[in-house]
């Protein structure tokens, strides 16, 4: 059986015809990713949050690793255009845009969070599904037994990897809209060799600077995350009301 993700409201944002797109005005708390262009592994990130009108650093910027091949437009809050080149899965890139932030994950009974964050441990009958052809693609499912198909092992949550130890949803191509082979699986979490290996499209990360991020968001601030190449959130930043 399934469980819906929460924290995932902010993702259904319209896009207003007039105005064009903007953060929320309920947004409050932002993780943003620079890298220096659409074919760098390689971001910065930084942690803001808005008083009043304005936003404001919070601690010193970051290293982080993204997709082996750099990053692609995803489906997230901010709009596209109809050329718009997009994620597909196993394309090797982290989706690029402003999305919205999920629930917390890892193989520990607890982790040091704001205490209304949703989080699961990890379990044997936890599945995240990255099967295109599946109806379920994209969403995470609970089974009532413990993975017996080939089907479901090959869907299985991580059980034994370190970097997988600790991680959080990046609503990319998230419940309740899901484009077949638009992506799945994408994360935050610890990077692998120090920081030394790319990834297949999620966010890596130091595990201290994960634990600290995730002891910092505050699921009333409605957090966001804005992934852009260094040009086009230079570009984007005045329009979408960027930090």
């Amino acid at each position: 059986m399934g469980r819906g993700l929460t924290l995932l409201s902010v993702i259904l944002l319209a896009v207003s015809a007039a105005g064009g797109f903007e953060l929320p005005v309920e947004t409050t708390q932002c993780v943003v990713g620079v890298a220096d262009g659409w074919n760098s592994s390689h971001a910065t990130l930084s942690f803001y949050e808005k008083r009043g009108a304005i936003w404001r650093r919070v601690g010193d910027p970051w290293p982080a690793r993204l997709g082996s091949n750099g990053l692609v437009w995803g489906l997230g809050m901010h709009p596209l255009t109809a050329a718009a080149t997009t994620k597909r899965e196993g394309d090797g890139r982290a989706p690029a845009g402003v999305f919205g932030i999920g629930d917390v994950w890892g193989y520990a009974a607890s982790v040091a969070k704001h205490p209304k964050w949703p989080y699961h441990q990890i379990g044997q009958r936890d599945l995240w599904v990255e099967d295109p052809a599946s109806p379920n693609y994209n969403r995470h499912l609970l089974l009532d037994h413990v993975p017996a198909s080939t089907w479901e092992n090959q869907q299985q949550m991580k059980q034994d990897d370190p970097a997988h130890a600790l991680k959080l949803f990046i609503a990319h191509n998230a419940p309740p809209k899901v484009a077949a082979h638009a992506g799945s699986a994408i994360f935050f979490h610890i990077w692998r060799a120090d920081g030394g290996k790319p990834t297949a499209g999620c966010t890596t990360m130091a595990e201290v600077k994960l634990r600290d991020l995730i002891s910092h968001l505050d699921p009333a601030r409605k957090p966001v995350y804005v992934l852009l190449p260094k040009a086009e959130y230079a570009a984007q930043r005045a329009p979408w009301k960027l930090p």
